[in-house]
């Protein structure tokens, strides 16, 4: 039986793009390979990227230098029980006088105090192996600052390791007059990949896919498809659990894994082992969105296709811990009422740390001037009851933590899909329930602590009045909070802007202007006649 044909050529499917090309290998010529003993030697007279091509003193001190680094923070960094100590791998011994070599974890560790000339010497002294490791997991940014700072021939040969969405990820990374030179240590066919990347916006499923995947024709027979996957396995693809079935116009059909493959008949076809129910998602959609499916569905791989339903390439779970990690950090940056940093933070400047965090502080501070100008409005109720202000701090901070209770709360359902913009009228009966319950619980609390104090004596013979006072205001405040910080985040997604700027900082400073205004609206109440 003749082999099916290629979907774009017409040949075999070992034809098909892509499929015979790794981000090293397609193009190199004998020159590109590493000569002799240095495994990433660069151009005549550069050293060599591990530690052979330093001069022993050289490479000692620098392994000295960084290790010191990396024990100086070890005490906080990690945190080990004594029964562990005695099972910890111990490093191998090397002869009376000769340093032991650098390990790829205290590399690690000393990272973020390092600068890039200490990043470059560190890398050349670690093994080839754990060299190539740590780069690959590196952050984009640090990625394409190494890249640029080493010579043109140290260049290519990093820049190869990377896969293509990693490769496109670095040169993103990189500032714009840079990526071309970036993208042109590539080979050929990786450098049309990554330019196809290229071509999506960072936060799209298209950012995030590997164009590399193993794939299948309908017509190929059980045995036929496990020796072209076999094939294609040599080729450094993405993953090869799965295979991705394409009919001519590389449309996706179906999906089988290897385990499906080899319990098939030999001679049964692919189409009719296939599974045609394929999860997928579109190139364009927004990579929190991906998150949540791979969430949902616990899968390890998604297949990404564009709005022909032309297979694009495949997004991993991997890839998606990323994206997790970072959009829980911008979250979690901007919930604390800043704006989120573009860098780790040791790595962040101070003038992107003071401009990121000097413009929310300075909207705070404004909102809290209006806090002075309510305290100047009842002026005059708090000089004939100063006892009104011992209880203005308790009473505004209930409104405040019950708010940011709310509005983290519903972020985060927000984040994760629970609740969509159409919810918020359930969320506001939900909370309007709540935030009654919990003011009259904190106000019991308040009301039995002023009336306690007030039988000795503390607050003046009119402490009952009083104590009425601020148990029905935390009362009030606390359901308003809870009301606030709820709302809020709907009102920011209505406006297209992100909720988590309903940071619990803010919502505290809008509840303590109302809460004022609540707390000396029921004196006036209360106390009209007795106090005031």
């Amino acid at each position: 039986m003749a082999s099916p044909d290629d979907p774009e050529t017409g040949g075999p499917p070992g034809d098909l793009p892509g499929d015979a090309h790794a981000p090293g290998d397609a193009g190199r010529t004998p020159s590109d390979e590493p000569a002799g003993e240095g495994w990433a030697l660069a151009e005549e007279g550069d050293h060599h990227l591990d530690g052979r091509g330093f001069d022993p003193r050289e490479a000692a001190e620098v392994t000295q230098e960084i290790r010191a680094v990396a024990e100086s923070r070890g005490e906080d960094s990690q945190v080990v029980d004594l029964p562990d100590l005695a099972a910890e791998p111990q490093r191998p011994g090397t002869a009376p006088g000769v340093p032991e070599p650098l390990e790829e974890a205290e590399l690690r560790d000393a990272w973020p105090f390092l600068d890039l000339d200490e990043r470059s010497d560190g890398l050349q002294v670690l093994a080839r192996e754990d060299a190539e490791d740590l780069f690959i997991g590196l952050p984009a940014e640090d990625q394409a600052s190494l890249l640029l700072y080493w010579r043109p021939g140290q260049r290519r040969q990093w820049m190869r390791l990377l896969e293509p969405d990693d490769a496109a990820d670095a040169i993103q990374a990189a500032p714009e007059d840079d990526r071309a030179r970036l993208l042109a240590l590539l080979d050929e066919p990786t450098r049309k990949e990554v330019q196809a990347l290229l071509a999506y916006a960072e936060d799209e499923a298209g950012g995030l896919m590997n164009p590399r995947y193993a794939r299948l024709r309908p017509q190929m027979t059980a045995d036929e498809a496990i020796s072209y996957l076999r094939r294609q396995a040599r080729t450094r693809l993405e993953t090869i659990y799965y295979a991705y079935v394409l009919d001519a116009q590389q449309r996706l059909l179906g999906v089988c894994s290897f385990r499906d493959l080899f319990a098939a008949d030999p001679h049964a076809i692919v189409a009719d082992v296939m599974e045609t129910d394929v999860v997928r998602v579109n190139d364009e959609m927004d990579q929190e969105t991906v998150s949540r499916i791979f969430a949902e569905l616990d899968l390890p791989v998604i297949p990404v296709v564009d709005a022909a339903g032309v297979m694009k390439g495949i997004v991993t779970s991997d890839d998606i811990v990323d994206v997790v990690q970072e959009e829980a950090t911008e979250d979690a940056q901007k919930f604390g009422g800043m704006e989120a940093l573009e860098l780790p933070y040791l790595q962040s400047t101070w003038r992107e740390m003071l401009t990121k965090r000097g413009g929310w502080l300075a909207i705070l501070l404004v909102g809290e001037m209006l806090t002075t100008t309510a305290l100047g409005y009842f002026q005059h109720q708090l000089d004939a009851a100063t006892v009104l202000a011992l209880f203005m701090p308790l009473i505004i901070s209930s409104g405040g933590n019950s708010g940011s209770q709310a509005s983290t709360l519903v972020i985060r359902a927000m984040a994760l899909g629970q609740v969509r913009l159409a919810d918020w009228w359930r969320v506001a009966r939900r909370e309007l329930v709540a935030g009654l319950a919990l003011g009259v619980f904190l106000g019991t609390l308040a009301a039995v602590r002023v009336y306690i104090w007030g039988s000795f004596g503390t607050y003046g013979p009119h402490y009952l009045a009083i104590c009425i006072t601020v148990g029905f205001s935390v009362v009030g405040v606390v359901l308003f909070g809870s009301m606030t910080g709820a709302m809020l985040p709907f009102i920011l997604r209505r406006l297209n802007l992100d909720p988590a700027s309903a940071s619990a900082p803010f919502v505290a400073t809008l509840v303590d202007v109302t809460g004022l205004i609540i707390y000396f609206t029921v004196a006036n109440i209360v106390l009209t006649g007795i106090l005031l």
